[in-house]
């Protein structure tokens, strides 16, 4: 068992990253030993004030807007909670490499950063390696529930024809980013505006996830289409972060089918928007196989979008620091499991 304890700093400290602050802070084995981010008010402030929650630790842990200082505290690992996009993510990803510390991205597209940029993927596991650490991206989805999750229930199939693989799901935890990305508030015609412009998003994670599942079967992509849709909603919604009106939008509708080689199809579905109970819409995660045997899969309500992001990557944080260097995806390591007990007792590496 390793003795000392895990140090953790945390890049972002929005809905994700305070979240993963306050799992961390009730876990045993864990120090948080920084945290940055560019939100003025909380520059300097106390992690423990902000999340109203008690001091664990022998030391307090204030906001920093100064990366670089963060990083000369030699955390074992970053939490890295700020860009959808690999591409934006890179040189933030980059500076935690060549400090020599391993990374966690909630960044979307890092969950299989080769789907969109293989090159930025080739480098980043090739700084890995020289620099001797891992580099994963992870979230609830992309990096689990249309992905991983469907992979490893295919573990019983001997045949697979198609996978149809739909997340029915609340936006409401996330942050001001993802409310942007998919147009929340918006007006219809300001959403087409701005979608004709390639300024919507909507998911970020249809193609990571196909790409996936394909790699881990042994096949390769031959076709993908994807489309997406406004959800205009019928009564005003209010999330945490997000604010629609009645007739403008409150979330997007994304579907994507995909052709593999082997002539097996993947279906994917996933409606997304704020508050969607106030329409009676109920959310859910559903995988069904078709092959032998065939699989069906329910989950309602859906396994929670802010949570369950805020899980995977602390819970994967022993893993990836077990793990040997380089870029890494969740087919990559071992399957992902909660951390009940110490964090200690789950680290295999001096």
């Amino acid at each position: 068992m390793r003795t000392d304890l895990v140090k953790v700093a945390i890049w972002g400290f929005g809905a994700m990253g305070s979240g993963m602050a306050r799992m961390i802070i009730k876990k045993r084995g864990f120090d948080i030993v920084g945290v940055c981010d560019v939100y003025q008010p909380y520059i300097n402030k106390s992690i423990f004030e902000i999340l109203e929650e008690d001091n664990p630790y022998n030391h307090d842990v204030f906001i920093t807007s100064n990366i670089d200082a963060l990083l000369d505290l030699k955390p074992d690992l970053v939490l890295l909670a700020t860009d959808s996009f690999t591409k934006s993510a890179f040189p933030k990803i980059k500076k935690i490499i060549e400090k020599g510390i391993d990374v966690i991205s909630t960044a979307e597209e890092m969950a299989y950063p080769k789907a969109n940029e293989p090159e930025l993927a080739k480098e980043i596991d090739e700084l890995a390696k020289k620099y001797g650490v891992t580099v994963l991206g992870t979230g609830v989805n992309p990096g689990m529930m249309m992905d991983l999750l469907a992979i490893c229930i295919s573990g019983v199939n001997e045949d697979i024809k198609e996978f149809e693989i739909s997340r029915i799901n609340s936006l409401s935890p996330f942050g001001k980013t993802v409310m942007e990305e998919q147009g929340v508030g918006l007006t219809i015609e300001d959403f087409k505006d701005k979608n004709t412009r390639n300024e919507i998003a909507g998911h970020v994670g249809f193609k990571e996830s196909a790409y996936m599942i394909a790699e881990a079967m042994g096949l390769e992509v031959l076709d993908f289409l994807q489309s997406m849709n406004p959800i205009i909603t019928d009564v005003d919604r209010i999330s945490p972060y997000g604010l629609a009106k009645k007739g403008d939008v409150c979330g997007v509708e994304m579907s994507a089918e995909v052709k593999l080689t082997d002539g097996i199809k993947i279906k994917l579905y996933h409606p997304q928007q704020i508050e969607p109970e106030l329409v009676g819409v109920q959310t859910g995660d559903y995988i069904k196989i078709k092959g032998s045997p065939d699989i069906n899969l329910s989950n309602s309500p859906e396994v929670d979008g802010g949570i369950g992001t805020i899980a995977i990557c602390v819970n994967m944080i022993p893993l990836v620091i077990n793990s040997n260097p380089g870029l890494k995806t969740m087919i990559d390591l071992p399957v992902p499991r909660a951390i009940i007990g110490d964090v200690r007792k789950l680290i295999r590496k001096d």
